[in-house]
């Protein structure tokens, strides 16, 4: 007699298990449940209700999580990227091609800023009181940026103290640029000891391979982070913040829409990769983006991405995925100052020249290093004003619409820093075209799950 076969076994359907319908949905629930919450009274002491407050706690504390591991992920990503571009043949030239490509993008978006801003006039037409104004928290200058890529320590650890209603508190936080050059630093002494470092690049090998796989669990974690954000970010800001700024959010919005939609697609055809296939891959980094609000909390998801779905080497995209997290900004560096500044200028009553919309060209090709990954826009444009000699003043006008068009900034951000590195790799010949065009499973992690098992 032939033994009893097994009871199959029943598997829930492959829509439920992938990662990228799980975002989707949970950017559907979060806009639910943000409706409910908004509809809902504040709290007897007027404070925001219980499901504010919660859906707040959650979606900080998952972007907490996030950024927790970038400092981890960036050092040891680097230093084992510089250690494997020994077996990638022009290695300087892929990082010049880099730069040049983000310079490229960069130039394109600032000049979509531009006639935007002139055409829209947003700084002409807006019922924003100049007694709204207010000092912005943080500025940018030449000098800090220059300053700013010295480490201040081994770790590249920062603190900030500020007073809150008589009390002080102190956050610490890490400058991944600085980061960047430490481990840079590291990286390339270590080929120059040579056998004495291969302990330590086998160590720092194995370390990589365990933050990726917290990353793992981290992101995967992703869809109830999804909807968190996104509901703080309805019950939080509404229509309602919009008001007098309406003209000014939608010529931000329509000039993130051309580059994201036209001047991309344009880019990725004219190197003969397939759109839907780039978007389809990059999506699931461009949606964390956007309800995250922060290109370095998003970098390990785009890292990820640019590897697995787009088929960057991972030599080369743990080199330029977190350098674009930093200095590749087009929503940020690019488009939102280049209206801004017009913004400012037509509030305040002052005609630019020729030579200032130059400059504002120049600022935001060169000065997009001198931004960060999560509060890059208000430094950035600070920098841009102030080469300008307009009003920094002119930053706290624009502070009501900032959560709103942040999400569209950072969205275009990340699109970008996956863009780059699929391109260059593209023009260089190490991309895995098969990898880039093989059907999305919407999962970005799938052989980590293989592994796993």
């Amino acid at each position: 007699m032939s033994a009893p076969s097994a009871a199959p076994t029943r598997r829930l359907p492959h829509w439920l298990t992938s990662f990228g319908p799980q975002i989707v949905a949970g950017l559907i629930l979060g806009v639910v449940i943000g409706l409910v919450a908004r509809s809902m009274p504040d709290a007897a002491d007027g404070n925001p209700n219980w499901l504010v407050e919660t859906v707040s706690t959650i979606g900080s504390s998952y972007v907490k999580l996030l950024t927790v591991a970038v400092v981890p992920l960036v050092f040891t990503a680097i230093v084992s990227s510089i250690a494997n571009l020994r077996a990638v043949t022009n290695a300087a030239r892929l990082a010049g091609q880099t730069l040049l490509w983000f310079a490229i993008t960069a130039f394109i978006a600032v000049i979509v800023g531009i006639i935007i801003g002139l055409v829209a006039q947003p700084g002409s037409r807006t019922g924003v009181s100049a007694a709204l104004e207010k000092e912005p928290a943080s500025s940018g200058s030449w000098w800090s940026f220059l300053t700013g890529l010295v480490p201040n320590n081994f770790l590249a650890l920062g603190a900030r103290t500020s007073e809150t209603e008589g009390a002080l508190s102190t956050t610490l936080n890490f400058n991944i640029l600085q980061l960047l050059v430490v481990a840079a630093a590291i990286g390339i002494a270590a080929l120059k000891v040579g056998k004495a470092a291969e302990p330590f690049l086998t160590f720092n090998a194995s370390l990589l391979a365990i933050v990726q796989k917290v990353l793992w669990w981290i992101i995967r974690l992703a869809p109830i982070g999804t909807a968190a954000l996104i509901a703080n970010a309805v019950a939080t800001y509404g229509w309602d913040a919009i008001g007098s700024l309406g003209v000014f959010t939608v010529s931000v919005y329509v000039g993130l829409a051309i580059v994201f939609f036209v001047v991309y697609p344009i880019i990725v055809r004219a190197h003969g990769l397939s759109i839907r296939n780039f978007y389809s891959g990059v999506w699931p980094a461009t949606q964390l983006g956007f309800v995250s609000r922060s290109s370095i909390g998003t970098l390990p998801l785009t890292q990820r991405v640019t590897e697995r779905n787009l088929g960057v080497p991972r030599e080369y995209a743990s080199f330029a995925v977190p350098l674009g997290a930093t200095t590749k900004m087009d929503g940020c560096a690019a488009i939102y100052p280049a209206i801004a500044a017009i913004f400012v200028a037509q509030f305040y009553g002052v005609d630019l020249t020729i030579t200032d919309y130059l400059l504002i060209v120049v600022v935001s090709v060169i000065g997009s290093a001198a931004t960060a990954g999560t509060t890059g826009a208000t430094v950035m444009l600070t920098l841009t004003l102030s080469t300008l000699g307009l009003p920094l003043a002119g930053v706290g006008l624009l502070l009501a619409v900032e959560p709103i068009v942040d999400m569209g900034r950072t969205a275009v951000n990340v699109t970008g820093q996956a863009l780059i590195p699929a391109i260059v790799a593209k023009r260089e010949g190490i991309l895995d075209q098969e990898r880039f065009d093989a059907p999305r499973n919407g999962d970005p992690f799938v052989d980590d799950v293989e592994l796993a098992r």
